[in-house]
């Protein structure tokens, strides 16, 4: 219940809000018009998870199934499209379940997923008991990586346990997956958490203390880092209310076997994973620095580029009509696939104007580490202020910082085209093209050069083949198609500083 303020004059009270009755805010076609229903593959609080075949290609996903029944206020309905729209805005992380498709009816709503055949890795550690150092640090590089690349888009997991990782196969060199977003949340600069949620053995001791950010993910993948050297949890006893107080206020063993014969740089890690003052504590990108986890023989010198920097970086090298074909692409995208770089973006418009300026960008780059110049900060401004008004504008940003996957699909390729391609003739000539920049606000451009850049044939305009086959190849190389994965480092989110307040305290699914 919200605090209700009382009066002694009469009014009339304010009706409560409608309920919700759908997640989507469009209309779907029927899952089971598209896909096979078969067995079930785990349950959870609150969806069920089963194989699914698709009727036309014959492919095998999972699809999760959320009952409405369940969703008992317009919060559950918000948080389950907030999932929905994490997952999109993760989509390209290789070691994140992908979401393929949404589906909603009168009494559910489906998830249809990458199906991952290995298991959970909670069943491979119960299995094995515990890892070598060699395994344990390949694995939590992995899970360390997905919190990265969480934080770095503005996104806080807060459930990782073994159990919401999958193998995608039951082979020993299997990959392992990031499952189960249903807790995660966007979060923003100055902003905090109190609801009080995730796993008894994994939760970080601020949550329970109610004021929380981004660093609590790393408390829990240390947590989980000692279950895989030692096949036990750092803390337990009999009662969750026991784990709590040893979360709060319990050591950490070292002294019992098997930890005599672990090194001291794995102890060092965990150590520095399992500080308990968050603002004291080995960040996502440290921990992948950590000499336990970089083999220094192959160590890189410098910094990883994090998403957002690493995408604006690809955009700036790109060829002009890629740029304006770009934005056409962007604006034509779902609300779910967009939704978490709209978080992004208002993240980094601190001052909410609906632009980026160059400081801001500046402050927001230098604050999660990054040792740009000014004049390399301008080049990346000037390449994604795609009509030179000196502000990045969402439009802009959308372009520069979306994926290649979704760039490359082909209805996206067709309608960007036909945008182009405004008489319908199956060329972009040059008038078409000039019509197009000028409607860009691109001054002084070459139309010749841009077209011969791309124009294979030498017939002076651009058909559909030579426009897909530029925007499919990697910029700076020719011919070969190629999806850009980004290297993470940095946390957008995280550097921008926490704190806030709310009590609620939920349990919801673990894995399924």
């Amino acid at each position: 219940m919200k605090n209700q303020t009382t009066s002694s004059q009469s009014t009339t009270p304010t009706p409560p809000p409608k309920p919700a009755t759908t997640v989507l805010p469009y209309q779907t076609p029927r899952l089971r018009d598209h896909y096979l229903i078969g067995k079930k593959l785990g349950q959870g609080q609150f969806g069920t998870t089963y194989h699914c075949t698709h009727k036309s290609t014959g492919a095998f996903y999972a699809c999760k199934s959320i009952p409405k029944r369940k969703l008992l206020c317009r919060e559950d309905y918000e948080d389950v499209w907030r999932e929905i729209q994490i997952m999109h805005h993760l989509s390209e992380h290789p070691n994140v379940v992908q979401i393929k498709g949404t589906y909603e009816d009168s009494l559910f709503v489906h998830l249809v997923m990458e199906l991952c055949g290995g298991g959970e890795l909670f069943d491979r550690i119960v299995q094995k008991g515990q890892y070598s150092e060699k395994e344990a640090a390949k694995l939590i590089k992995t899970i360390v990586g997905v919190v990265e690349a969480c934080h770095s888009l503005g996104v806080m997991h807060r459930d990782l346990k073994p159990e919401n990782f999958l193998f995608d196969s039951p082979a020993d060199d299997a990959s392992l997956k990031a499952t189960d977003f249903g807790l995660s949340v966007f979060y923003k600069p100055g902003q905090a958490f109190c609801d009080v949620v995730g796993s008894p053995y994994y939760v970080a001791p601020e949550v329970l203390r109610k004021n929380y950010g981004p660093e609590a993910d790393v408390w829990s993948a240390g947590v989980i880092l000692y279950i895989l050297l030692s096949g036990v949890p750092p803390f337990w006893a009999e009662s969750e209310t026991g784990i709590f107080r040893q979360i709060l206020q319990g050591k950490i063993d070292f002294e019992s076997a098997p930890w005599p014969s672990i090194s001291e740089s794995a102890k060092d890690l965990i150590r520095k994973m399992l500080e308990r003052d968050p603002r004291k504590r080995i960040s996502a990108h440290e921990v992948l620095c950590h000499p336990w986890i970089v083999d220094d023989r192959v160590a890189p010198d410098k910094p990883l580029d994090s998403a957002v920097l690493s995408r604006l970086k690809q955009f700036s090298a790109m060829h002009k009509l890629k740029k304006m074909a770009l934005r056409v692409i962007a604006e034509r995208l779902s609300e779910e696939e967009i939704g978490g770089l709209k978080e992004l973006f208002n993240m980094i418009d601190t001052d909410n104007s609906g632009t980026i300026t160059f400081e801001e960008l500046k402050e927001g780059l230098k604050r999660v580490g990054s040792e740009l110049m000014e004049s390399e900060i301008k080049s990346l401004m000037d390449a994604a202020d795609i009509d030179n008004s000196g502000s990045i504008d969402y439009g802009e940003f959308l372009a520069a910082t979306l994926h290649m996957n979704k760039m490359e699909r082909e209805e996206n390729l067709v309608a960007a085209f036909s945008f182009f391609d405004k008489d319908g003739s199956g060329y972009i000539t040059s008038d078409e093209l000039q019509h197009a920049c000028k409607e860009f606000g691109l001054g002084d451009v070459h139309l010749e050069e841009m077209i011969k850049e791309i124009d294979q044939d030498n017939d002076g305009r651009i058909d559909y083949g030579e426009f897909a086959a530029m925007m499919r190849k990697g910029d700076g190389e020719v011919g070969r198609s190629r999806t850009m994965r980004s290297n993470l480092n940095f946390n957008l989110a995280d550097a921008f500083g926490v704190n806030d307040s709310t009590v609620d305290t939920k349990q919801k699914q673990s894995s399924v």
